[in-house]
């Protein structure tokens, strides 16, 4: 009889994660601070009022996060705990990241660095790329593959948003470019590059159930009200950021109905796809985030939320199973149809929107800056985009090749989408071991990474 697989890669998991948090414990101690209190009363009070400004909206952005997504996750019926655990391990490990790689930016050019609200936000927004694109391999990949996903992403999301933004200029207060069309196809490449071309069978624990279809649509109601937030945390106080809550709010209203009325028209017997309103409904917020604090009419918002809820809603009717049978391509969470086909939608709007305003909306949306002409801006609005797609799935590639190490060995097709593999279940009839072999036991304790 063959040995049984050795034991010791079970705890991969939480050694490579105390490692780094020592690592992160040392950072901290030596290059960390925050800022110094200011003397003079007028600044402390400019100081309290960008806080109690922004704070709100940060939360707003937490709630979404830890709770919006990781419910809309929940859909597979025994993979629940794993989803919210996972998602909420990535989000903490993400943003911790980014701060690391944002304080060693600032520390070799400035010295020490001093840590505020709008570090941890620009590093939590890193984080939100991460919870995106892992969404192309859920269930199908191990904790440990999923941290080696994070680790290659935030990097790559740093470089792309500072050539994006800074560098070539390009108007996305939302993030429509920048972390959804990035995320997504950073996260197809990873899927592409892991599984190759082989096509992944139907796993019998993918069917969701009304329970599970439930919560996920929980998850989508609570994503849905607090959306906003996340479109206008970064624009300027005022005006601007009265222009991308209003027309965020117009594009997902938008969605919400538009994706009713697409489910319905496309099924057969005229009932709703609980799929289809989990995603649809998102889209326009998806889609909105390069216009929202541009002075766009209000039908223009309205109009984008309809046309991305209907390009999402058909993307899971056609498109997903096409991409599937021509390329073999995996997208278990259809990233590409709520944030992939939105925001280049998004990003086409933004385009035209700068050419039909002959560059007052470029004006606006930096601050009263009109140091382009319209022609130039939206071609640096198409470029963002072709950066984004690019640079990202070049690099997903890449970081799904590194997944294939053995030692990062995924979970088996019959141990997949199976919270038993992770969490120690009270029902133990539900636990991979009853009936299996020693071997197979102990190939599950393996996979356990």
């Amino acid at each position: 009889m063959a040995p049984p697989p050795p034991t010791c890669p079970h705890r991969l998991l939480p050694l490579s994660l105390g490692l780094f948090q020592g690592v992160l414990l040392l950072f901290f101690a030596l290059f960390i601070t925050y800022d110094e209190p200011s003397a003079r009363v007028e600044d402390a009070n400019v100081v309290a009022n960008r806080l109690y400004g922004t704070f709100p909206l940060f939360q707003d952005i937490q709630a979404m996060l830890v709770v919006g997504l990781g419910l809309l996750l929940t859909f597979l019926p025994r993979y629940g705990l794993s989803v919210l655990t996972h998602n909420f391990l990535l989000l903490n490990f993400s943003t911790q990241w980014a701060l690391v790689l944002q304080g060693l930016l600032h520390h070799f050019h400035h010295g020490q660095v001093h840590l505020d609200l709008h570090n941890l936000l620009t590093a939590e927004f890193a984080a939100v790329t991460v919870l995106i694109s892992v969404g192309a391999v859920l269930g199908r990949t191990s904790p440990c593959q999923l941290l080696v996903v994070a680790t290659c992403e935030v990097p790559v999301y740093l470089a792309s948003e500072w050539v994006i933004i800074t560098h070539l200029g390009v108007l996305d207060a939302g993030g429509t470019i920048t972390i959804h069309v990035f995320s997504c196809y950073f996260g197809l490449g990873v899927s592409k590059a892991l599984f190759g071309a082989a096509r992944q069978p139907v796993h019998p624990k993918e069917t969701p159930t009304p329970r599970s279809d439930l919560q996920s649509l929980v998850g989508m109601l609570i994503l849905w009200v607090f959306w906003p937030s996340f479109v206008a945390v970064l624009c300027q106080p005022g005006d601007a950021q009265r222009r991308a809550i209003l027309n965020t709010l117009l594009a997902m209203s938008a969605s919400a109905v538009t994706t009713v009325v697409a489910s319905s028209l496309l099924e057969r017997d005229g009932k709703l796809s609980p799929g289809h309103l989990q995603n649809g409904s998102l889209a326009g917020g998806v889609a909105i985030g390069a216009v929202a604090n541009m002075t766009v009419p209000p039908v223009a918002a309205l109009a984008l939320g309809s046309l991305s809820a209907a390009a999402c809603v058909l993307g899971f009717k056609f498109l997903t199973p096409l991409l599937a049978r021509k390329l073999a391509l995996q997208d278990q969470c259809g990233i590409h149809n709520l944030h992939g086909l939105p925001g280049i939608l998004g990003a086409a709007a933004s385009a035209v929107a700068v050419l039909l305003s002959g560059g007052n909306a470029s004006e606006v949306a930096r601050g009263g800056r009109g140091d382009r002409g319209a022609g130039r801006q939206a071609l640096c609005q198409a470029a963002g985009l072709a950066v984004a797609v690019g640079g990202s799935l070049l690099a997903g590639l890449l970081a799904g090749a590194a997944l294939r190490l053995p030692c990062l060995a995924r979970p088996s097709q019959r141990l997949a989408f199976d919270d038993s593999l992770y969490f120690k279940i009270q029902d133990e009839a539900e636990s991979p071991g009853l009936g299996c072999t020693a071997e197979e036991e102990a190939l599950a304790l393996k996979e356990r990474v």
